[in-house]
């Protein structure tokens, strides 16, 4: 992949540019990224961050409900939209000679969506729908990352279920949709990426073109979501319908990546040396030689390696068989974690995890949609789009002493501990009480 030479910007309404000059690639990416996520819906309107990303595919004051879709599809192109924690994103990919219409696409929802209460009623129940179709009526639904945070943490951004609640979703009023669209939504709060065989100049013309006379908005002021780490372990245990075994999640305060970049790909690569392949040190220990669980993964992030700012969280999770006590997976794990505080992975043993994640990287990024989004997201969370393509040579350069303080880390500090206990055939009360 040839190296890519990024172009930034700054429109007069403060809207953010950044282009990614690709020749290699015969199409063309174009993404927004909007700086809220479910961490900043206001209390009392949980999963309105997520609703709301549903309302921007409703029409816009320009074009009727689907034809954004038929337009991007006509082209021979793909679209979707995502939130997470601390932002949401809107996608396409299309064949290069559609970039003018993309852009004219993304910044006509962006100027002003179609806010109606027939949009709103039929998206809340859309998403009332899918909370029931990947959470409610699935077996381990929001496992972990639905459920774990209200153990690990305290505050409200950081703790609840931002998937959406039945009874506050249904709640929401125009007036609630209209005025998160006028904070967050503002240009100023909004960046677009473009990825293709473009030309700099050429692509900024055009985007100024079709987003530089949304007018201008106030910004909201970004808090910060840190609070104090536990001190302490934090159990809780939860109920599952549907769930044929018991299973457990551990959650871990990580390093903040904008200030301890080097420390965070350590805690990444530990996950990796943990649970990666079945070499790794949980997998032969819980699963092969002990036989105390069935599957057992970690991860550094709850949505992914630098998808959110700080505070995020470090997770391994397993499942196991009723008759396993989980105690005992707990003290393995800490035995696991004491062994490498103590001597670190073997040299050739996080270089194999290291090449690991070279690999899945570089096939990751093969794809422009997931090259577009890893530098947008980057960008617009950490000031710097480069760390999408540095990761793979970044992570290949964390030390096996990196790694060991980050396992040292862990069995320092307090944790989460969330067991899932099945709960026999309760879906019909479940949905009952949850509506």
């Amino acid at each position: 992949m040839p190296a890519i030479q990024l172009h930034r910007a700054t429109l007069s309404n403060g809207l953010r540019v950044l282009i990614a000059p690709d020749p290699s690639t015969p199409v063309v990416g174009v993404a927004v990224h909007v700086d809220v996520g479910f961490r900043s819906e206001p209390q009392g309107r949980t999963g309105f961050a997520h609703l709301f990303e549903h309302l921007m595919f409703q029409g816009s004051e320009s074009l009727e409900k689907l034809a954004h879709f038929r337009y991007v599809q006509g082209s021979g192109g793909v679209f979707n939209g995502s939130t997470h924690q601390d932002y949401t994103d809107y996608f396409e990919v299309l064949p290069a000679a559609a970039l003018e219409r993309a852009l004219f696409l993304e910044a006509d929802r962006l100027r002003a969506p179609r806010l109606t209460e027939e949009n709103l009623r039929n998206q809340v129940d859309v998403v009332k729908e899918e909370i029931r179709l990947n959470v409610l009526n699935r077996p381990y639904g929001g496992f972990p990352w639905i459920l774990l945070p209200p153990v690990l943490y305290d505050t409200f951004p950081n703790a609840h279920n931002g998937y959406g609640d039945f009874s506050e979703l249904e709640q929401a009023g125009l007036d609630d949709a209209a005025a998160f669209f006028d904070t967050y939504y503002a240009p100023g709060n909004a960046q677009v990426t473009v990825l293709g065989d473009v030309d700099p100049d050429e692509t900024l013309a055009l985007i100024e073109k079709h987003f530089g006379d949304i007018p201008a908005r106030p910004t909201p002021a970004r808090p910060s979501f840190a609070e104090p780490a536990p001190g302490s372990e934090r159990r809780q245990a939860v109920p599952d319908a549907h769930a044929p075994l018991p299973a457990l999640a551990l959650g871990y305060r990580l390093p903040d990546p904008s200030t301890r970049l080097d420390d965070y790909l350590g805690h990444a690569l530990l996950a990796s040396v943990l649970t990666d392949g079945e070499a790794a040190r949980l997998q032969r220990r819980l699963v092969h030689t002990d036989g105390l669980v069935t599957d057992v993964s970690a991860s550094s992030g709850l949505m992914g390696v630098l998808d959110a700012r700080d505070p995020d969280t470090f997770t391994i999770t397993a499942v196991h068989p009723a008759a396993v006590d989980p105690d005992k997976v707990l003290v393995a794990v800490d035995e696991e974690l004491d062994r490498l505080a103590a001597e670190g992975p073997a040299a050739d043993e996080l270089a194999r995890q290291s090449a690991r994640w070279a690999a899945a990287l570089h096939h990751e990024d093969d794809r422009v949609m997931y090259r577009m989004l890893g530098l947008g997201t980057r960008e617009l969370l950490f000031g710097r789009a480069e760390l999408a393509l540095e990761l793979p040579q970044r992570l290949a350069a964390v030390t096996p002493e990196q790694v060991q303080a980050a396992a040292a880390s862990l069995r320092s500090a307090g944790r989460a501990v969330l067991l899932v206990e099945p709960a026999g055939d309760q879906s019909g009360a479940e949905q009952g009480e949850q509506e």
